[in-house]
């Protein structure tokens, strides 16, 4: 098993930033892909970043690609969601979610991954 709680949600204006955090703890985390996910009011939960346990493979989705950069840092058990300018349109409720994968993986579907935290509310002011 592995716990995760996502900290660092709030208001921002468009074109701040933020940073999301995302903590582990239970079974080796070193060992876990990371991925982020939202979910606006009303929509459909969608893939926003990943991060394969190693650091050296990361993915985004096309809408926050170049904004958005993720990290990790496996001595604090935390992942990282960096958001920079960000857009109402990010608005959402954000998850980060854990998966046991081998060197260089990491997955983009929401039902790859077993392991999910509880979620923290951004909310982009125009």
């Amino acid at each position: 098993q592995v716990q995760l709680v996502e900290s660092g949600g709030g208001l921002v204006q468009a074109g701040g930033s933020l940073r999301l955090s995302c903590a582990a703890s239970g079974r080796s985390f070193t060992s876990h892909a990371i991925g982020w996910f939202r979910q606006a009011p009303g929509k459909e939960r969608v893939f926003v970043a990943a991060i394969s346990w190693t650091g050296s493979s990361v993915s985004y989705a096309d809408t926050v690609k170049g904004r958005f950069p993720i990290s990790r840092d496996n001595a604090k058990n935390t992942v990282y969601l960096q958001m920079n300018n960000p857009k109402p349109e990010d608005t959402a409720v954000y998850y980060c979610a854990a998966r046991a994968g081998a060197f260089g993986r990491l997955w983009v579907g929401g039902d790859d991954y077993p392991y999910w935290g509880q979620g923290t509310q951004v909310t982009v002011s125009s």
